[in-house]
Protein backbone atom coordinates (compact mmCIF):
# COMPACT_ATOMS: atom_id res chain seq x y z
CA UNK A 1 0.00 0.00 0.00
CA UNK A 2 1.93 3.35 -1.02
CA UNK A 3 1.70 6.15 1.11
CA UNK A 4 -0.47 8.28 -0.73
CA UNK A 5 -3.22 5.28 -0.66
CA UNK A 6 -3.01 5.36 3.07
CA UNK A 7 -3.43 9.07 3.33
CA UNK A 8 -6.85 8.83 1.33
CA UNK A 9 -7.70 5.56 3.35
CA UNK A 10 -7.82 8.09 6.34
CA UNK A 11 -9.45 10.90 4.49
CA UNK A 12 -12.52 8.37 3.83
CA UNK A 13 -12.46 6.85 7.53
CA UNK A 14 -13.10 10.46 8.68
CA UNK A 15 -15.89 10.77 6.04
CA UNK A 16 -18.22 8.27 8.12
CA UNK A 17 -19.05 10.96 10.45
CA UNK A 18 -21.42 11.84 7.74
CA UNK A 19 -23.65 9.28 8.13
CA UNK A 20 -23.64 9.74 12.60
CA UNK A 21 -26.65 11.28 13.15
CA UNK A 22 -27.41 13.51 16.17
CA UNK A 23 -30.79 13.99 17.60
CA UNK A 24 -31.25 17.53 16.42
CA UNK A 25 -33.28 18.47 13.22
CA UNK A 26 -31.58 20.80 10.53
CA UNK A 27 -33.58 24.44 9.65
CA UNK A 28 -36.90 23.44 8.60
CA UNK A 29 -37.16 20.59 10.56
CA UNK A 30 -36.99 17.58 7.37
CA UNK A 31 -34.20 15.83 8.53
CA UNK A 32 -31.74 15.34 11.66
CA UNK A 33 -28.31 16.58 11.69
CA UNK A 34 -25.46 14.94 11.14
CA UNK A 35 -22.04 14.81 13.33
CA UNK A 36 -20.29 16.25 10.36
CA UNK A 37 -22.52 18.98 9.85
CA UNK A 38 -22.54 19.81 13.45
CA UNK A 39 -18.91 19.87 13.46
CA UNK A 40 -18.97 22.37 10.82
CA UNK A 41 -21.45 24.75 12.38
CA UNK A 42 -19.63 24.22 15.79
CA UNK A 43 -16.04 25.20 14.08
CA UNK A 44 -18.13 28.74 12.66
CA UNK A 45 -19.74 29.38 15.69
CA UNK A 46 -17.12 29.07 17.34
CA UNK A 47 -15.52 31.48 15.37
CA UNK A 48 -17.56 34.42 15.50
CA UNK A 49 -18.56 33.84 18.99
CA UNK A 50 -14.61 34.50 19.67
CA UNK A 51 -14.96 37.28 17.87
CA UNK A 52 -17.78 38.80 19.20
CA UNK A 53 -16.34 38.59 23.14
CA UNK A 54 -13.48 39.63 21.64
CA UNK A 55 -11.42 36.99 23.61
CA UNK A 56 -7.58 36.43 23.49
CA UNK A 57 -7.44 33.02 22.31
CA UNK A 58 -5.70 30.90 19.65
CA UNK A 59 -7.67 31.10 16.39
CA UNK A 60 -5.77 28.13 15.31
CA UNK A 61 -6.56 25.50 18.59
CA UNK A 62 -10.10 26.64 18.95
CA UNK A 63 -10.79 25.42 15.43
CA UNK A 64 -9.00 22.05 15.92
CA UNK A 65 -11.19 21.34 19.04
CA UNK A 66 -14.00 22.13 16.65
CA UNK A 67 -13.24 20.06 14.05
CA UNK A 68 -12.22 17.09 16.04
CA UNK A 69 -14.40 17.11 19.14
CA UNK A 70 -17.13 14.91 17.36
CA UNK A 71 -14.80 12.39 15.96
CA UNK A 72 -14.70 9.95 18.16
CA UNK A 73 -18.75 9.32 17.61
CA UNK A 74 -17.38 7.51 13.99
CA UNK A 75 -16.94 4.64 16.31
CA UNK A 76 -19.02 5.55 19.44
CA UNK A 77 -22.02 7.55 17.73
CA UNK A 78 -23.77 10.21 19.03
CA UNK A 79 -24.63 9.92 22.77
CA UNK A 80 -27.74 12.05 23.77
CA UNK A 81 -27.43 15.23 25.86
CA UNK A 82 -29.74 13.69 27.98
CA UNK A 83 -29.03 10.41 28.35
CA UNK A 84 -28.11 8.34 31.50
CA UNK A 85 -24.77 7.04 29.20
CA UNK A 86 -23.88 10.58 29.08
CA UNK A 87 -21.11 10.83 31.47
CA UNK A 88 -18.80 7.71 30.55
CA UNK A 89 -19.78 8.36 26.56
CA UNK A 90 -16.36 9.74 26.12
CA UNK A 91 -14.46 6.70 27.07
CA UNK A 92 -15.41 4.81 23.93
CA UNK A 93 -15.26 8.13 22.00
CA UNK A 94 -11.40 8.69 23.09
CA UNK A 95 -11.06 5.24 21.78
CA UNK A 96 -11.95 5.75 18.80
CA UNK A 97 -9.63 9.11 18.02
CA UNK A 98 -6.70 6.72 19.19
CA UNK A 99 -7.49 4.14 16.57
CA UNK A 100 -7.85 7.46 13.89
CA UNK A 101 -4.42 8.61 15.82
CA UNK A 102 -3.03 5.23 15.14
CA UNK A 103 -3.93 5.20 11.70
CA UNK A 104 -1.45 4.74 8.97
CA UNK A 105 -2.73 7.37 6.79
CA UNK A 106 -2.99 9.46 9.81
CA UNK A 107 -0.59 12.97 9.66
CA UNK A 108 -1.91 14.92 12.32
CA UNK A 109 0.60 13.55 15.10
CA UNK A 110 -1.23 15.14 17.90
CA UNK A 111 -4.48 14.26 17.05
CA UNK A 112 -5.59 12.46 20.44
CA UNK A 113 -3.33 15.16 22.05
CA UNK A 114 -6.06 17.87 20.45
CA UNK A 115 -9.09 15.85 21.80
CA UNK A 116 -8.02 15.20 25.14
CA UNK A 117 -7.32 19.19 25.33
CA UNK A 118 -10.79 19.86 24.29
CA UNK A 119 -12.41 16.96 26.01
CA UNK A 120 -10.79 17.74 29.57
CA UNK A 121 -8.84 20.90 29.31
CA UNK A 122 -10.05 24.08 30.94
CA UNK A 123 -8.57 26.60 28.67
CA UNK A 124 -10.61 29.47 26.92
CA UNK A 125 -10.64 28.11 23.85
CA UNK A 126 -11.98 24.55 25.46
CA UNK A 127 -14.70 26.58 27.41
CA UNK A 128 -15.89 28.48 24.58
CA UNK A 129 -15.77 25.28 22.19
CA UNK A 130 -17.88 23.29 25.21
CA UNK A 131 -20.74 26.51 25.79
CA UNK A 132 -21.01 26.46 21.66
CA UNK A 133 -21.27 23.25 21.60
CA UNK A 134 -24.55 23.82 23.53
CA UNK A 135 -25.83 26.81 22.16
CA UNK A 136 -25.88 24.72 18.69
CA UNK A 137 -28.51 22.03 19.57
CA UNK A 138 -30.13 24.68 21.33
CA UNK A 139 -30.74 26.83 18.66
CA UNK A 140 -32.21 23.94 16.49
CA UNK A 141 -35.02 23.26 19.19
CA UNK A 142 -35.84 26.45 19.31
CA UNK A 143 -36.11 27.05 15.39
CA UNK A 144 -37.56 23.45 15.48
CA UNK A 145 -40.36 24.30 17.72
CA UNK A 146 -38.84 22.07 20.36
CA UNK A 147 -39.20 18.99 18.09
CA UNK A 148 -36.73 16.89 19.74
CA UNK A 149 -37.65 18.19 23.18
CA UNK A 150 -41.42 17.41 22.60
CA UNK A 151 -40.39 14.03 21.30
CA UNK A 152 -38.30 12.74 24.13
CA UNK A 153 -40.47 14.28 27.11
CA UNK A 154 -37.36 17.03 28.10
CA UNK A 155 -38.03 18.74 31.36
CA UNK A 156 -36.90 22.69 31.59
CA UNK A 157 -35.12 22.15 34.34
CA UNK A 158 -33.17 19.64 32.56
CA UNK A 159 -32.26 22.07 29.96
CA UNK A 160 -31.25 24.65 32.41
CA UNK A 161 -28.80 22.04 34.28
CA UNK A 162 -27.22 20.93 30.55
CA UNK A 163 -26.51 24.76 30.03
CA UNK A 164 -26.11 26.03 33.57
CA UNK A 165 -21.59 25.98 33.48
CA UNK A 166 -22.49 28.69 30.79
CA UNK A 167 -22.88 31.22 33.12
CA UNK A 168 -19.79 31.23 34.78
CA UNK A 169 -18.00 32.11 31.58
CA UNK A 170 -20.19 33.39 29.36
CA UNK A 171 -22.93 35.23 31.39
CA UNK A 172 -24.38 37.25 28.16
CA UNK A 173 -24.95 33.65 26.48
CA UNK A 174 -26.23 32.07 29.69
CA UNK A 175 -29.10 34.63 30.21
CA UNK A 176 -29.83 34.51 26.65
CA UNK A 177 -30.37 30.87 26.66
CA UNK A 178 -32.50 31.04 30.17
CA UNK A 179 -35.02 33.60 28.50
CA UNK A 180 -35.54 31.23 25.81
CA UNK A 181 -35.88 28.37 28.17
CA UNK A 182 -38.85 30.20 29.38
CA UNK A 183 -40.06 31.05 26.29
CA UNK A 184 -39.62 27.04 25.33
CA UNK A 185 -41.40 26.06 28.70
CA UNK A 186 -44.46 28.87 27.98
CA UNK A 187 -45.26 27.28 24.46
CA UNK A 188 -45.20 23.96 25.67
CA UNK A 189 -41.53 22.56 23.58
CA UNK A 190 -40.22 21.73 27.08
CA UNK A 191 -42.01 20.22 29.98
CA UNK A 192 -42.48 22.37 33.22
CA UNK A 193 -41.21 21.24 36.32
CA UNK A 194 -43.86 20.57 39.19
CA UNK A 195 -43.78 23.25 41.86
CA UNK A 196 -42.07 20.67 44.22
CA UNK A 197 -39.22 20.35 41.48
CA UNK A 198 -38.99 24.00 41.35
CA UNK A 199 -38.56 24.95 44.95
CA UNK A 200 -36.02 21.91 45.80
CA UNK A 201 -33.90 23.73 43.34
Amino acid sequence: MTDMQQMTDFLMELDALKHINRRSYITGGERLENSAEHSWHLAMACWSLAAHFQLDIDMAKLLQYALVHDLGEVDAGDTFLYSPQRDTANQAERQCVERFAKHQGNGIQDLLTVWDEQEFGDSTEAKLMKAVDRLLPFLLNIAAEGKTWKLHQIKASQVHTAHAFIAETFPELHQWISEKIAFATEQGWLLADDKSEVASK
